[in-house]
């Protein structure tokens, strides 16, 4: 199987996710629910291009490191399974979007 060799990592505030209707009804609202076209412009506090590295992280998955991000992202599900930013766990209150970089049109797909 062939994993992508970007991807775009965005970091978004937990409260770009719209939990407001779900917390009124009690509902619990999962982290990676949230799409990045879900996110308004501008929600995401820093972005980053990541690219595969060949290397296996300690999550079984394929590492990705780019722009100081560091990341082990599950192929199959677009699912970021450990990420360090700047060498740190991420900050609590933040959440990783990830957008694939197509490689041949040179543009993004979302994810």
């Amino acid at each position: 199987m062939s994993h992508p060799q970007s991807y775009e990592i965005l970091l978004v505030p937990g409260f770009a996710e719209d939990a407001t209707a779900d917390a009124a009804e009690g509902d619990a609202v999962e982290p990676d629910a949230v799409e990045p076209d879900d996110v308004e412009p501008g929600g995401a506090v820093r972005s980053a291009v990541v690219s595969a590295t060949g290397e296996t992280g300690a999550s079984g998955y394929p590492r990705y490191s780019g722009e100081g991000i560091v990341a082990d992202i599950d192929p199959e599900t677009h699912t970021v399974e450990a990420l360090l930013v700047d060498g740190a766990e991420l900050s609590y209150g933040l959440s990783a979007r990830i957008r694939e970089r197509d490689a041949d049109a040179g543009t993004d797909a979302d994810r």
